[in-house]
């Protein structure tokens, strides 16, 4: 087999495994990722619980990066303070050394095992948590998967004549081979996929202990860089963490390399074969990482503040920002520019109607009387928006309009009537719970709050299928939005359920927040329900709606 083939098959297993990866994260964040989000900053007040939730969120999403941009986003808007972001990142760098730990079994019979069970449940269900899971396990059978295929496509490499030479020539040049590592890895955006794929090389015999170590260093370098490039255009307060994160892990590897060279220490005590060494390894670097950590979590901290400050530009008098309008009156005389327009508004007030949705549900945990304020003046801008697109598109009618465009304009009236009655619940019936809770001081139980929380992660998504259809007016995500409807009522009942066992079992909590409790299920369900309704003119139009939505009895 030529080299060319033999590249072409090594290249495709590693895309497969980046891919699986990806699949992996993709389905665990749809699923989970709101539910995830909300534990993870209860539990992070406190440090021992931060490393272990990092650590567990790391595991979870298969990306360490995932956790650290996660957590400097908390950590920029004031939820969790800059010792316990740190802390929650240590925490989430293990936990990914752990997964490639996992992932260097023989897990080969889980292959055929997990693409059978999540094709199944991706495709003979319609909802969205199972088919997610199965997501979940076509990601993780595929990513065992590739890393066969790996080994597969490097066994020829076994014979070649130029492999030898480049292995010596990176045992002798330490530092490239360091700063390779590191290049890999950021290619890659996935510690994980880099390790995994030096473990399966190792596996055949072309690593040795000693350059392994050192590329894991170097991975650790490269996997720390990712985070501060994603987050180089963000406010200084979200940049603080994985400022501190490339502090400790990056200049961390570097210290580690610079005495692993001077000392030159036995690799035989972190295992009996090099796989095992280098993972081993990569999991002992991140635990002496952490140990340093918790000492030093306020002083990196600090450094990573001054840093932050050093590379803030102070900006020159701000200018006047006046928010443009795609209401455009030239444009009238041309209905079917004029309704694109239209369109295009009506997507502003989706955008904030998604945000005041996003952010009711923090409010919750966490209020204050300027995010109150904040969210109110959201509903403001979306009245403001909702009058103006009315008002043009009754100027839009006073044209001769074809059919279709006339359908189009009742379907914007419509979402643009809607939008704005699910603004008006946000502020006027959910800001009232949050400050009820807020004056009285009062706590869910961490059972009710799980509920909450995954109820109103499903209304989210069912907006986000709403956005899409009025925009993209498919047929099939309409289809999906009105079976979401109806699975969210069974799940209210499930909820409103649960609630009430705990009632009965005389949980103080529970009796306490119940109606906070109770009325923002409700909520949630009436907003789900406007939003769904954006779907029926799309399925109307192409016969996939009935009357009457009541089965004869």
């Amino acid at each position: 087999m030529s080299g060319s083939v033999v590249l072409l098959h090594l290249a495709g297993a590693v895309a497969l495994m980046l891919f699986a990866t990806r699949l992996v994260k993709t389905g665990v964040e749809r699923a989970y990722g709101d539910v995830l989000r909300h534990r993870l900053r209860a539990t992070m007040r406190n440090p021992l619980m931060a490393v272990l939730a990092g650590c567990g969120l790391s595991i979870a999403l298969q990306s360490s990066t995932a956790v650290t941009l996660l957590v400097g986003s908390f950590a920029g808007a004031g939820i969790v303070s800059g010792m316990s972001g740190q802390l929650a990142v240590r925490g989430a760098e293990i936990g990914s050394a752990l997964v490639v730990k996992l992932l260097t079994f023989d897990l080969s019979l889980l292959v055929p095992v997990c693409l059978v069970a999540g094709t199944v449940m991706f495709m003979a269900t319609e909802r969205r948590d199972w088919r997610q899971f199965g997501r979940i396990l076509i990601g993780i059978g595929l990513l065992i998967l590739s890393l066969e295929m790996i080994g597969q496509a490097s066994e020829p490499l076994r014979q070649s004549t130029l492999m030898p030479v480049i292995v010596n020539y990176f045992s002798g040049d330490p530092v490239t081979a360091y700063l390779m590592a590191a290049l890999i890895t950021w290619l890659f955006h996935s510690s994980i996929a880099a390790v995994l794929l030096m473990v399966t090389l190792a596996g055949r015999g072309f690593i040795p202990p000693e350059l392994g170590v050192v590329l894991v260093l170097g991975v650790n370098l490269g996997s720390s860089i990712i985070a501060p490039l994603l987050t180089r255009n963000a406010e200084p307060g979200v940049r603080v963490v994985p400022i501190g994160n490339l502090l400790m892990r990056g200049m961390g590897s570097l210290v580690m390399l610079i005495l692993f060279l001077t000392f030159k220490p036995p690799v035989a005590f972190l295992g009996t074969s090099v796989p095992d060494q280098i993972v081993h390894a990569h999991i002992l670097f991140n635990v002496l990482i952490l140990l340093a950590g918790l000492p030093l979590a306020g002083l990196v901290y600090r450094a990573s503040e001054k840093i932050v400050a050093l590379g803030t530009k102070s900006e020159p008098a701000a200018l006047d920002v006046i928010e443009l309008s795609a209401l455009n009156e030239s444009a009238l005389d041309t209905p079917s520019q004029a309704l694109a327009n239209a369109t295009r508004e009506v997507v502003r007030v989706c955008e904030t109607v998604e945000i005041m949705l996003k952010r009711i549900i923090e409010l919750y945990e966490s209020a204050d009387a300027d995010k109150i304020k904040a969210l109110a003046a959201l509903d403001d801008r979306v009245d403001k928006k909702h009058a103006a697109i009315k008002l043009y598109l009754a100027k839009v009618t006073k044209n001769p309009l074809s059919e279709d465009e006339a359908l189009r304009c009742q379907e914007l009236i419509g979402a643009c009537v809607k939008l704005e009655q699910v603004g008006d619940i946000i502020v006027r019936n959910m800001l009232v719970h949050v400050r009820k809770k807020l004056e009285r001081g009062l706590e869910f139980t961490p059972e009710g709050w799980l509920e909450l929380c995954a109820f109103h992660a499903s209304v989210l998504a069912n907006a986000r299928l709403a956005f899409n259809v009025l925009v993209s007016r498919d047929a099939e995500t309409a289809r999906q939005l009105v079976l979401e409807k109806d699975r969210l009522r069974d799940r209210e009942k499930e909820t409103s359920a649960s609630h009430f066992l705990r009632l009965r079992d005389g949980t103080a909590k529970s009796v306490e927040t119940s109606s906070i409790h109770l009325d923002t299920i409700r909520d949630l369900k009436q907003i789900n329900s406007l939003l769904a309704s954006m779907a029926y003119p799309v399925l109307e139009e192409r016969g996939l709606l009935g009357g009457s939505r009541l089965k004869a009895g």
